[in-house]
């Protein structure tokens, strides 16, 4: 069976591999602290549904301690080394939901029925904020099944990049943000599409933007919000001109092409 990939927004996806179904950095609710939902609905139940989740980094909108309880009991979740010291809450979790919580860092490999997945190093603060010391390593994921499909999670572009990753069939890459500026630990349109030329990926799904967004500052740089999908497709085009890109819309799916 061909590899699925369903958007459920911001960098939220379900990933369908060899019968396993795998969630990236869940985020369930229509507002959080500063930042609220603008496009696309909340996803449904099922979108919680998973045999193992992975979690890319402790920022809040990637490790959501509110949305991870969404998860059914006994489920499955992978984040990076150090994690569960320094969210306390993820004590709670598995306490409380039996969450089973493995710890991660490069090099690292975990199997879940016919699938394995890879940590990879991103470039990106991976601490809890807004205090909190470096503990815990920002992450990328390969999954691989009947294909290699890479989450690239929060990262910037770096040099080693397509060594870290390796090769992979399918791209999730990020894209944007939730606010109006990006620093260089981000992927915006223009790096995202020189990511995309050194992996070399068959397809790619631009995730990890307009979705959220702070509350008040709608009038603010709005094209970071609405822009960014367009102008990576645009960009892929000319520095990746080989790779499919598939533009979904929020709680659409795609079978990308991605056989080896």
């Amino acid at each position: 069976m061909p590899v699925e990939v369903t958007w459920w927004g911001h960098a939220t996806c379900t990933i369908e591999d060899s019968g396993v179904r795998v969630l990236t950095d869940p985020l369930f609710v229509r507002r959080f602290a500063h930042l609220r939902r603008r496009r696309g609905e909340v996803p449904p139940p099922e979108a919680a549904v998973a045999d193992v989740v992975l979690v890319s980094h402790l920022h809040s909108d990637h490790l959501h301690l509110p949305s991870l309880a969404r998860l059914a009991p006994g489920s499955r979740l992978i984040v990076p080394s150090g994690a569960v010291a320094a969210v306390p809450g993820l004590r709670m979790l598995r306490r409380v939901r039996q969450l089973h919580i493995t710890e991660v860092r490069p090099g690292d490999t975990v199997r879940i029925g016919e699938v394995r997945v890879r940590p990879v190093p991103a470039l990106h603060d991976g601490r809890r904020l807004p205090v909190g010391p470096h503990r815990s390593p920002a992450l990328g994921y390969v999954v691989e099944g009947e294909a290699r499909t890479y989450f690239a999670g929060d990262t910037g572009l770096f040099d080693a990049m397509a060594d870290a990753v390796g090769p992979v069939d399918v791209a999730l890459l990020p894209v944007g943000g939730w606010g109006p500026y990006l620093g260089h630990s981000h992927l915006d349109p223009v790096r995202a599409a020189e990511a995309l030329a050194r992996l070399a990926p068959r397809s790619a799904v631009p995730v990890h933007y307009g979705t959220y967004w702070p509350i008040g500052l709608d009038a603010v740089r709005p094209h970071e919000f609405h822009a960014p999908g367009d102008e990576f497709v645009r960009h892929a085009a000319k520095q990746a001109p080989e790779v499919a890109v598939h533009l979904l819309g929020h709680g659409e799916r795609v079978r990308p092409e991605a056989g080896r």
